[in-house]
C-alpha cells in the first residue's frame, strides 16, 4: 500500500482528479489517499471517494477546524491549505511511517515506486529544487530565510515525508513562532517555513525526474541537455508540475507540457 497525501480546498478537486487519474493509470499499486481539508462540502468528498473506489483505491478524509492555520498569510493563488502538509503529522493516522504528498497541479506520468521507497537517510523530507528557477535568488533565499549554510531552496509539491521521524522533531509551536515572526518576508509561505526550519533535513532529488517544472521546457528547448527533450521526460521523469499561476486547466494556456493534463482528463468525470 502507498500513501498519498493532498491539502487543499474545492477549488482544486477538479485537477485533483486529474492527478489522481494519471497516478493510477502509471502505476501497478493500491493506494491509500488522504486529504486534509477544512471546507469541501460532504457532497463533493463522497464523489471523489466514489471516483478514487472505483478504480480499486481508497480515499479517507480528514477534515480539522476551519481556524487552523487562519492567521498564517496567504495571497495571489496560495490558500490556508497550503500550510495542511506541515501538520500532517499531527493529523494523520499513527500507524503510517510515510507518505506522498503531491500538488493538485501534477501530473504522474511513471511508475513512483522506486522515489516512494527510497531510504530517507534519516532525513525528515524528500524533495527537488528547481534550480533552473531559484539559481538567481539563492543567495537572497538564504539571507531572508537566515539559513545561510542552506545547499538549496525546495519545492513542496512533491514532498515524500519520513512521519516516524517527523512526528519525533517537528513541532507545530515552532512553525507557528517562525510564521508569526516572519509574516512580512514569506513570499512562498508553506515553502519557506519548510526550508528556513528544516533545510539540513531535506534529501535532494532530481527535479527533472521528480518535480519538473512545466515553466521551465518552454525556455529550455534549445539548450544542449537531453532531460530537456520531450522523449527522455515521457521516459524518465515521474512528476510533471505546473506551478505558478499559468494553470493546464486555463483556456488560454500554451504550454507543451499541458498535453500530459490534456490525456489523463479525458474520462476523469466517469
Amino acid at each position: 500500500m502507498i500513501n498519498i497525501l493532498v491539502t487543499l480546498n474545492a477549488n482544486y478537486l477538479p485537477p485533483l482528479k486529474v492527478m489522481l487519474n494519471s497516478l493510477f493509470a502509471n502505476n501497478n499499486e493500491t493506494f491509500s489517499v488522504y486529504m486534509i481539508h477544512s471546507e469541501i462540502p460532504e457532497h463533493e468528498v463522497a464523489q471523489l471517494e466514489q471516483f478514487v473506489k472505483r478504480r480499486g483505491h481508497q480515499l479517507t478524509s480528514v477534515q480539522v477546524d476551519s481556524e487552523f492555520f487562519s492567521g498564517a498569510p496567504v495571497f495571489r493563488h496560495y490558500s490556508k491549505e497550503m500550510y495542511y502538509r506541515l501538520a500532517a503529522h499531527l493529523l494523520l493516522p499513527e500507524h503510517l511511517d510515510r507518505i506522498l504528498y503531491l500538488d493538485p497541479d501534477i501530473v504522474v506520468i511513471n511508475p513512483i515506486h522506486d522515489f516512494y521507497w527510497m531510504d530517507f537517510e534519516d532525513c525528515l523530507f524528500v524533495a527537488a529544487e528547481h534550480e533552473y528557477t531559484v539559481k538567481f535568488t539563492r543567495t537572497i533565499n538564504k539571507l531572508r530565510l537566515g539559513t545561510p549554510n542552506a545547499k538549496g531552496y525546495f519545492n513542496t509539491g512533491v514532498l515524500l515525508m519520513n512521519l516516524e521521524l517527523i512526528r519525533k522533531e517537528v513541532r507545530l509551536e515552532d512553525i507557528y513562532k517562525f510564521i508569526e515572526e516572519n509574516r512580512y518576508k514569506l513570499i512562498l509561505p508553506d515553502q519557506d517555513v519548510l526550508n528556513a526550519l528544516y533545510w539540513n533535513k531535506i534529501k535532494p532529488v532530481d527535479s527533472y525526474r521528480y518535480n519538473y517544472d512545466a515553466r521551465y521546457y518552454e525556455l529550455s528547448k534549445l539548450l544542449p541537455n537531453e532531460k530537456n527533450k520531450l522523449e527522455w521526460i515521457k521516459k524518465n521523469t515521474v512528476f510533471i508540475h505546473f506551478c505558478g499561476k499559468d494553470k493546464p486547466w486555463h483556456k488560454n494556456y500554451k504550454g507543451e507540457l499541458g498535453a500530459f493534463y490534456r490525456e489523463y482528463e479525458t474520462g476523469v468525470l466517469a
